[in-house]
């Protein structure tokens, strides 16, 4: 694990901490998403997420391979073909990832509710 700056308040090695440091922030959860199904290449990264800069999206991709969450292959054709997926410990957090997709939609529903009755 690399050295990262303490911040989200809990005691040092605080096992919440260590888990948002690794895929919090405001990307790597959506591109954990997307690797989910299957292997995907940058550019199919970038059109999935029309909000990420290619730089932002090259940086996470480094840091989520880094933590050995995101393996990265490179196919030695020209041009180059590189294909980005989960690693079998990156597979481990698919349920943590589902469930803050089922949350984010119960979420959605709720704020959708509100904002009609407000209406």
């Amino acid at each position: 694990m690399r050295n990262r700056k303490s911040g989200y308040g809990c005691q040092e090695g605080c096992p919440v901490e260590i888990t948002l440091d690794v895929i919090g922030g405001k990307w790597k959860g959506v591109i954990l998403y997307h690797l989910l199904d299957e292997k995907k290449r940058f550019n199919e990264l970038r059109r999935l997420i029309p909000g990420i800069t290619q730089r932002m999206l090259s940086l996470q991709l480094s840091e989520l391979e880094n933590d050995g969450i995101v393996h990265r292959k490179v196919y030695p054709e020209v041009p180059p073909k590189v294909e980005y997926s989960l690693t079998e410990f990156g597979r481990t957090l698919e349920p943590i990832i589902v469930q803050m997709r089922n949350w984010g939609k119960m979420y959605r529903s709720r704020l959708v509710e509100k904002s009609e009755t407000l209406s």
